[in-house]
């Protein structure tokens, strides 16, 4: 046993908790390079929207459009490329995806809308999978016992790129072009392919025999309670997007739409601080337990008026999001068998695609036939909803 494995045995909590994690061998370096390949990711989609819009002249209802079709694509690519990972090895999938987001991103800011919506498709098919690749190599990585704050601190990563590069995707389409925000996006996402491809993380615990092992029946890996963690994981997204696409459309009705990023920012923040109290505790929670108690914290937000009002009321609903979110990956490694870990890993993040899938256009549909509230109201209270069905299906 390391050094680094004992220290983690002896159950700390708080900051240590996180230090053990990180002085495991690996982990470090993993998390850092995950932490700078998602800002090009996060930083993507609003950059695309600002491209729609003012560079293409069209309006935001077509910038939707680009964005369903990217959603499609992430997630029927999803589970095919976690599959490749673990027939192949990661390297080829790293290789393929990092080609595909250099050529999407190239040629992206000089085609009319059509085929840009069929690149945005395509591109999402061959999406580079960092958010999978990360959570499959921390379950190779990271002993069992050490893993909730290990997948706590990766979600803590995810808020913290998403504070930054929806904020420099933004000023670089506004301040300078979209055509120069794409280049950029386009850029990090090359570095971060290549990144890595020389880091080569683990993507399983064992070392497989030949590239070409079976993923056994179905029936031996899709277990009841997996799809009752894929479809709270749904929920979860669901809550959170439609929430937001809510608070958005509020805020510009009455006139705030300039602080919006103050909102969003103090709830990722908020979400940033559950993640640390979840990843620091004794014990853990259950995930259908947490997801409920993400859709019951998103009713007040309903509530808002003033910007401030909407911060205030979304810190609840943030303190549970990124629990939420790493509950789901600590169980989904949990349940996942070596041998098919990277086609699991990849269906939640499908399951997460099409929570945003089904949530926002959900929330957008009530916005417009009633209001904004209504549409809070909802995303809460369907999240309730399906954290209730899946605990049920998670019991069979």
């Amino acid at each position: 046993m390391t050094t680094a494995t004992s220290r983690i045995s002896g159950g700390r909590t708080g900051i240590a908790t996180y230090r053990d994690v990180l002085a495991l061998p690996g982990v470090g370096s993993l998390s850092l390079i995950g932490f700078l390949v998602r800002i090009p990711a996060s930083a993507g989609p609003i950059t695309v929207t600002l491209h729609v819009v003012l560079g293409l002249g069209q309006g935001y209802a077509a910038a939707g459009t680009v964005g369903a079709a990217t959603t499609i694509g992430m997630a029927l690519g999803a589970p095919l490329l976690g599959r490749l990972i673990d027939r192949r090895g990661l390297r080829l999938v790293l290789v393929l995806t990092t080609c595909a987001e250099v050529g999407f991103w190239a040629v992206a800011p000089w085609l009319p809308f059509p085929a840009l919506l069929v690149g945005a498709l395509l591109g999402g098919l061959l999406a580079l999978p960092v958010y999978s690749v990360v959570r499959q190599a921390i379950a190779a990585l990271v002993p069992t016992a050490r893993r909730r704050p290990a997948y706590a601190l990766d979600s803590m990563s995810v808020e913290l790129s998403y504070i930054l590069g929806p904020a420099v995707g933004t000023a670089l389409a506004v301040g300078v072009s979209t055509t120069a925000a794409m280049a950029v996006v386009g850029a990090g996402y090359a570095l971060g392919g290549v990144a890595l491809w020389i880091l080569n993380p683990p993507t399983r615990a064992e070392t497989p025999h030949d590239g070409r092992r079976e993923t056994g029946p179905v029936s031996e890996w899709l277990t009841p309670k997996l799809v009752a963690t894929l479809l709270a994981t749904t929920a979860a997204a669901a809550v959170v997007f439609g929430c937001e696409l809510g608070i958005v459309a509020a805020l510009q009705g009455s006139g705030q739409a300039g602080l919006i990023g103050v909102v969003i920012a103090v709830w990722c923040l908020s979400s940033l601080a559950g993640g640390y109290l979840y990843g620091a505790a004794h014990r853990s929670r259950s995930l259908y337990a947490l997801v409920a108690a993400l859709g019951l914290a998103t009713l007040p937000v309903a509530l808002g008026g003033s910007w401030w009002t909407f911060a205030l009321l979304l810190i609840p609903a943030g303190l549970a999001c990124a629990p939420s979110l790493t509950a789901s990956a600590d169980a989904v490694a949990a349940l996942a068998p070596d041998r098919v870990r990277g086609m699991v890993t990849g269906l939640q993040g499908s399951s997460i695609t099409l929570g945003a899938a089904f949530g926002a256009p959900l929330a957008g549909a009530l916005i417009d036939a009633i209001s904004p509230a209504a549409a809070i109201v909802t995303a809460g209270l369907v999240g309730v909803a399906m954290a209730g069905a899946s605990a049920l299906i998670a019991r069979r």
